[in-house]
């Protein structure tokens, strides 16, 4: 599976940003730990934003500098994704997912996404947890799409942008 992966940090002086290699990261604390690495001390949050392939979203927030004890949020679009995926399984650690999953029966048609996590990580950042439901929700929306428009809401889509040609 391809993945495009990126994190984005609030400093001081504006939104920093680097591309992501979570084949090295071992497990959610490891990437907390990187995320936390980004952040000037307090100076704001700290986001991984992910599309894999085109299927789901997943969003990590880490708030507060090195040492903080503040655990990660997170956010995944489709929790399906966590049986298909290493990446969203190391992401949802404690996901409790059935080894079946409702498909749909008629062959091309695609299930109902079902987000799990913390829908509300990105409030105070202009994406309420209501809007972030119906990006991710919303027909023909591709996880890169949702990612550009929280983007553009927390104000960090340049950073973005520079990291998607980079």
């Amino acid at each position: 599976m391809s993945y495009f992966a990126v994190a984005l940090a609030r400093a001081e002086s504006g939104w920093t940003g680097e591309e992501l290699d979570l084949d090295e990261v071992e497990d959610l604390e490891a990437l907390t730990d990187l995320l936390r690495d980004l952040t000037d001390e307090g100076a704001g949050p700290a986001l991984m934003l992910l599309e894999e392939d085109d299927e789901y979203v997943a969003i990590v927030r880490v708030d507060g500098g090195t040492g903080s004890l503040e655990e990660p949020r997170v956010f995944l679009s489709d929790r399906r994704a966590v049986q298909g995926s290493d990446v969203a399984a190391m992401l949802w650690e404690e996901v409790d997912v059935d080894d079946e999953v409702d498909d749909d029966e008629d062959e091309g048609t695609r299930p109902v996404a079902e987000p799990v996590g913390d829908s509300e990580l990105l409030a105070d950042l202009g994406t309420p947890s209501s809007v972030l439901l119906a990006l991710c929700a919303e027909e023909g929306q591709l996880p890169a799409d949702v990612i550009t428009a929280v983007c553009e809401r927390a104000g960090c889509e340049v950073q973005l942008e520079e990291l998607r040609e980079g």
